[in-house]
């Protein structure tokens, strides 16, 4: 008799626990079959808000919905079997109040199943991070580049890269580690920035555009496959999918004007009559 053992899914406290150990792997996943496919490779798997850009077309992610997230997440949760799955919260889902942060954060929890969530800010959103944390939320923080700010910010542009405005992203990440944030996404920040955040700090820091020196790093999926139209600096692209994906339809297309597909292997004839009983 053979004896398989369960496959036991990342938590937020086994993350936390990689502080200056392992690197932590994080890609960003929208959909079941490419959770299924990032789910070995990955510690975190992150729901973002991006999918407003990869998946609507939409130029920020500002008019990503809560209904989005929660829909998405649960088909990544249905997808994965390991990896912690972080849900981020997006705009207007948590800024007015704690009170709100914890029904958006409780409503993603439940309907996903998901791990813990996610949300941007720094010294602003202490106060939601601890009131979340305090009851049984676990929270990702972001700091440094934070997109859903983009109306403000006015571009998406690197921060901290004179030493004269670090004090301000530096108090962000101590507040945001001190307000009981399990790990946070450091996103664009100068890289003596970001290396000096992550030894300051005793939470995980995960890079985008930041360091190597950070406890982690994550990527949009379909940046580093090349099936994004433009490359953001930060971005290694590990393959180029996109002009494979078109020759594949170009194929397809002109086979099917063509005509030569389906082809006989591709349909279905007649059944075969069944002989009748012998008298």
């Amino acid at each position: 008799m053979s004896v398989q053992t369960a496959v036991k899914r990342a938590t937020a406290p086994d993350i936390r626990a990689r502080k200056r150990g392992e690197p932590i792997v994080m890609l960003t996943s929208y959909h079941a079959h490419t959770a299924g496919l990032v789910d070995r490779f990955c510690d975190v798997i992150l729901v973002g808000d991006s999918l407003g850009n990869v998946m609507h077309g939409f130029e920020t992610t500002v008019p990503v919905t809560l209904e989005m997230m929660i829909l998405q997440g649960r088909a990544v949760m249905r997808g994965s079997k390991q990896a912690l799955v972080v849900v981020d919260m997006p705009f207007g889902s948590y800024e007015a109040s704690k009170e709100q942060a914890f029904h958006s954060a409780a409503r993603i929890m439940k309907e996903t199943h998901c791990g813990a969530v996610k949300l941007e800010g720094g010294k602003r959103m202490a106060e939601t991070v601890a009131f979340l944390t305090q009851r049984g939320i676990p929270v990702m923080g972001h700091i440094g580049l934070t997109p859903q700010s983009i109306n403000t910010l006015g571009s998406f542009r690197a921060q901290g890269r004179e030493e004269a405005n670090w004090a301000p992203i530096e108090e962000d990440a101590r507040a945001i580690a001190d307000a009981g944030a399990f790990a946070m996404v450091v996103e664009a920040v100068a890289e003596p920035l970001a290396r000096k955040i992550t030894e300051s700090i005793d939470v995980p820091t995960i890079g985008i555009g930041a360091s190597a020196a950070c406890d982690g790093q994550v990527l949009v999926l379909e940046d580093m496959l090349g099936l994004s139209p433009w490359t953001p600096k930060f971005v290694k692209r590990y393959g180029n999918l996109g002009p494979a994906i078109q020759a594949a339809i170009e194929a397809y297309a002109a086979e099917v004007r063509s005509r030569a597909f389906p082809g006989p292997e591709h349909v279905y004839g007649m059944a075969k009559p069944k002989a009748s009983p012998k008298g």
